[in-house]
Order: C-alpha cells, then sequence, then structure tokens
C-alpha cells in the first residue's frame, strides 16, 4: 500500500528548554523544566504527545505535522519556528546530519 503525504505540514522548532527553582506553599523547593513542547495543542497536529516527538541528534530541535494549509494556532504562536515545509522537503531534512545518524 502507498500512501500520499504530500498534504501534509512541517514545522521545525527550537524546543528551548527551560528550568526554574518553583517553592510551592509549603516552602519546599523544586525544579520544573519547561519548553517550547508544551505549548503544543497535540489535538491540533498528528503527534499525540511531547514524549512521542522526535528530536534532533543534539536534543534541541523538534517538529510537528498537521494536515491542510492552516497552520494550527499552537504552532503558529511558536518561537524560534522554521517552515512550514511540505513532506519532500521534510524528507531531505531529516536524512541530514541534524536528525539522521551516520549509523541509520
Amino acid at each position: 500500500m502507498t500512501y500520499n503525504y504530500e498534504h501534509r505540514q512541517f514545522m521545525i522548532f527550537d524546543i528551548n528548554e527551560v528550568s526554574s527553582i518553583v517553592t510551592d506553599e509549603f516552602g519546599d523547593e523544586y525544579t520544573v523544566t519547561t519548553s517550547q513542547l508544551d505549548n503544543i495543542n497535540f489535538d491540533e497536529v498528528l503527534e499525540t504527545s511531547k514524549d512521542t516527538v522526535r528530536k534532533s541528534l543534539d536534543g534541541l530541535k523538534s517538529f510537528v505535522k498537521w494536515s491542510g494549509e492552516s497552520i494550527p494556532d499552537s504552532v503558529n504562536n511558536l518561537i524560534d519556528k522554521y517552515g512550514p515545509y511540505t513532506y519532500s522537503e521534510m524528507i531531505t531534512i531529516l536524512s541530514g546530519v541534524d536528525w539522521a545518524s551516520s549509523d541509520e
């Protein structure tokens, strides 16, 4: 069976992880790490969660995909984003040194 993904769009973005120390109501401190992945509405894209997205080899970038011409709001609101890319463009990008190990 052959699939046609030409109707899909892709956006690459910097994950931008930030760790903060937070003090709760009892005075206990703990570290909270947030990233742009926390801003993605996974109901708008074809990935299922921030834990299942593919990341670049250095762990600093990720991407999401969606069907159709309109960029989902949560994706459009990201900072440090690149795209959108077509399926063909994304295949080329993902075969590059930032995404594909030479061991693959």
